[in-house]
C-alpha cells in the first residue's frame, strides 16, 4: 500500500466553507448560519445541497415569513419567551446602504423584509458559486 501525501495548501471543503464564510462580503450570512445551526460541521454539506435561502432555512429547521418593516430598536425589547423572539440579526450593507434585518424566533421560523429576503438569497447564491469553483479547482489538481 502506497502513501500519497496531500499538498500542504489543500483543504477540506469544511475548512475551504470556513475560509469563503469569513470573508467580508458573508459575513451576514455567516451570522444568520451560526445563530441557526448549533451544529457547524453540518452547515458546509446543508449549505451545498440548497437551492435557495427558503430551502437552506427549511433544512436548518425553519421557516421564513416576510413581513413589510422590521423595526430592530423595538424587535430588541421583545426578545425572549413573552416576545417571541429568540435573536435579532440587524445587518447594514455599506455597499448598497441598505438595512437588511432579520428575526429568529422561537417558533422555529426567520422573519425577514422582503428586501432582506432577496439579499441573503443572492448572497447564499454567490457564496455556492465560490465554493463549487473551489472545489472542482481542487479536483483537477
Amino acid at each position: 500500500m502506497s502513501y500519497i501525501p496531500l499538498k500542504a495548501d489543500a483543504e477540506t471543503a469544511q475548512q475551504r466553507f470556513d475560509h469563503v464564510l469569513c470573508q467580508a462580503p458573508f459575513e451576514g450570512l455567516k451570522a444568520i448560519l451560526h445563530d441557526l445551526s448549533p451544529q457547524r460541521e453540518n452547515l458546509c454539506s446543508v449549505v451545498l445541497a440548497a437551492n435557495s435561502f427558503v430551502e437552506l432555512l427549511a433544512r436548518l429547521g425553519y421557516r421564513l415569513t416576510v413581513t413589510r418593516q422590521i423595526h430592530v430598536q423595538d424587535c430588541y425589547s421583545r426578545v425572549g419567551p413573552a416576545g417571541g423572539i429568540k435573536s435579532v440579526l440587524p445587518y447594514y450593507d455599506i455597499p448598497s446602504q441598505s438595512s437588511l434585518p432579520m428575526l429568529v424566533n422561537l417558533d422555529a421560523t426567520v422573519t425577514a423584509t422582503p428586501k432582506s429576503a432577496v439579499f441573503f438569497e443572492a448572497l447564499l447564491l454567490d457564496l455556492k458559486k465560490q465554493l463549487s469553483a473551489t472545489l472542482i479547482q481542487q479536483q483537477n489538481i
